[in-house]
């Protein structure tokens, strides 16, 4: 994991207190203009805040409110940005169609949008992109497109679309409009909890920690905002270190809400000047911040969504004696991800074992065995046999079962009374 320390550059102070610069794209006005315009409740709506004492426990925090915009209509905060972003152009001349790029998060939001406000939309989003945040996507009303195998490349084919017609590219970050209507969720954050000592928002291309700390520094510059990125699609912390925005050619992350693989020279501005602190977690820590927010929480999120858990949870961010204000930000989470996210986790805490067993083969050994594992209170979801290696002599071979167990203890149990009943055993997964 990374942390790097980012040194706000509040250079000239407002009437009010809170020092702001002179020369930054997006201010306080544009974000509580964007608010006025986010006027049909149909398309954004007022997310709910929900204390969790389970992560006050494991983190010393004094409160820990998440906040879940993944109950937005669309899943994510995509749609404020875009209903702002859309609207505003409407408002300056005719617009009879859209286009974006997105991996599934902004193209709902997208979409939405334009449907409601009566304009035509064109999504172009990367091959890999979620089959449900596809199907989603043509259920709010737009053509969608599916190019390139990355944000990147379905981003630079959208704004080739949008060039050769007379379309508006839509942008998922880099758009003071989007930045800004992003930033009414700040606006939200601060109304239901405004002594928060401490905001935890996931970071993509930027634009949702840009508007989110533009509403905090003015209305709370006390508060500190961190940001999060996943490992495999950090860019941040070295945009920051070289100066300018960082794009890396791949990224790999379980997190595709977040998977952007680069900021812009306007969120870079943003995130310098306001944001406090940005760290880095792994997929294997977002993926345990999903199953235990279904836990606990009772929230189904997606990977971008859970990354503020995951944070909390890490050791690179000290939140003892806060009051801390975590972003739930998306729930569009595939089934086939789901499927996967809770077998790693079930994996990582010994829930799910894969046990491989040195047997004479001989009738009578798996079911002496399986019976070792009963006694043990533990199920037994599958078991095969494996005789053709090299480094097994004849009459050899193994017993590979994979077992449901309570936990580490238990799976200590398992482990040490198949050891007694005379087999070598191996932990495998």
């Amino acid at each position: 994991m990374c942390c790097a320390r980012v040194v706000p550059d509040r250079s000239s102070p407002t009437p009010g207190g809170v020092a702001v610069s002179d020369d930054l794209p997006i201010t306080f006005d544009d974000v509580e203009a964007a608010r006025r315009r986010l006027d049909d409740p149909t398309v954004v709506k007022r997310t709910p805040v929900e204390r969790s004492t389970s992560l006050e426990s494991m983190t010393d925090a004094t409160e820990v409110i998440l906040k879940l915009e993944h109950l937005q209509w669309t899943g994510s905060f995509k749609t404020r940005g875009a209903y702002n972003k859309i609207k505003r152009c409407l408002a300056e001349g005719d617009r009879e169609r859209v286009v974006a790029a997105s991996a599934g998060n902004h193209a709902q939001g997208v979409a939405l949008a334009a449907t409601t406000l009566g304009v035509e939309s064109t999504i172009v989003m990367p091959r890999t992109a979620p089959q449900t945040k596809i199907d989603a996507t043509r259920g709010y009303g737009a053509t969608v497109e599916l190019v390139g195998q990355n944000f990147q490349e379905a981003t630079e084919y959208a704004r080739d679309l949008a060039s050769d017609s007379d379309a508006e590219f839509v942008h998922a970050f880099d758009d003071p409009a989007i930045v800004a209507g992003q930033g009414t969720l700040g606006l939200e954050m601060y109304e239901q909890y405004p002594d928060v000592d401490t905001v935890v928002v996931p970071i993509g291309g930027g634009g949702l920690i840009s508007g989110i700390a533009t509403a905090f520094a003015e209305q709370n510059p006390e508060t500190r905002i961190v940001g999060v990125q996943a490992t495999g699609a950090a860019t941040v912390h070295d945009s920051l270190e070289k100066g300018s925005p960082r794009t890396l050619e791949s990224v790999d992350t379980i997190a595709d809400g977040i998977a952007t693989g680069g900021i812009s020279e306007l969120t870079l501005s943003m995130i310098e000047h306001h944001v406090d602190d940005v760290v880095t977690v792994t997929d294997a820590e977002i993926a345990d911040a999903i199953l235990l927010l279904m836990e606990r929480a009772k929230q189904v999120v997606e990977g971008a969504g859970a990354a503020s858990v995951a944070a909390l949870l890490s050791d690179d961010l000290d939140v003892t004696d806060e009051s801390v204000v975590a972003l739930l930000c998306g729930g569009n989470l595939d089934m086939t991800m789901l499927m996967e996210v809770v077998i790693h986790a079930l994996t990582r805490r010994k829930q799910l074992l894969k046990l491989r067993v040195h047997i004479d083969d001989q009738p009578g050994k798996m079911a002496h065995i399986s019976g070792l594992i009963a006694d043990c209170g533990a199920n037994i979801q599958t078991v095969r046999h494996d005789r053709a290696l090299e480094e097994l002599d004849v009459g050899e071979a193994y017993l590979i079962f994979q077992v449901e167990t309570s936990g580490v203890d238990h799976a200590v149990e398992i482990l040490d009374s198949i050891t007694a009943g005379g087999y070598e055993v191996e932990l495998v997964n």
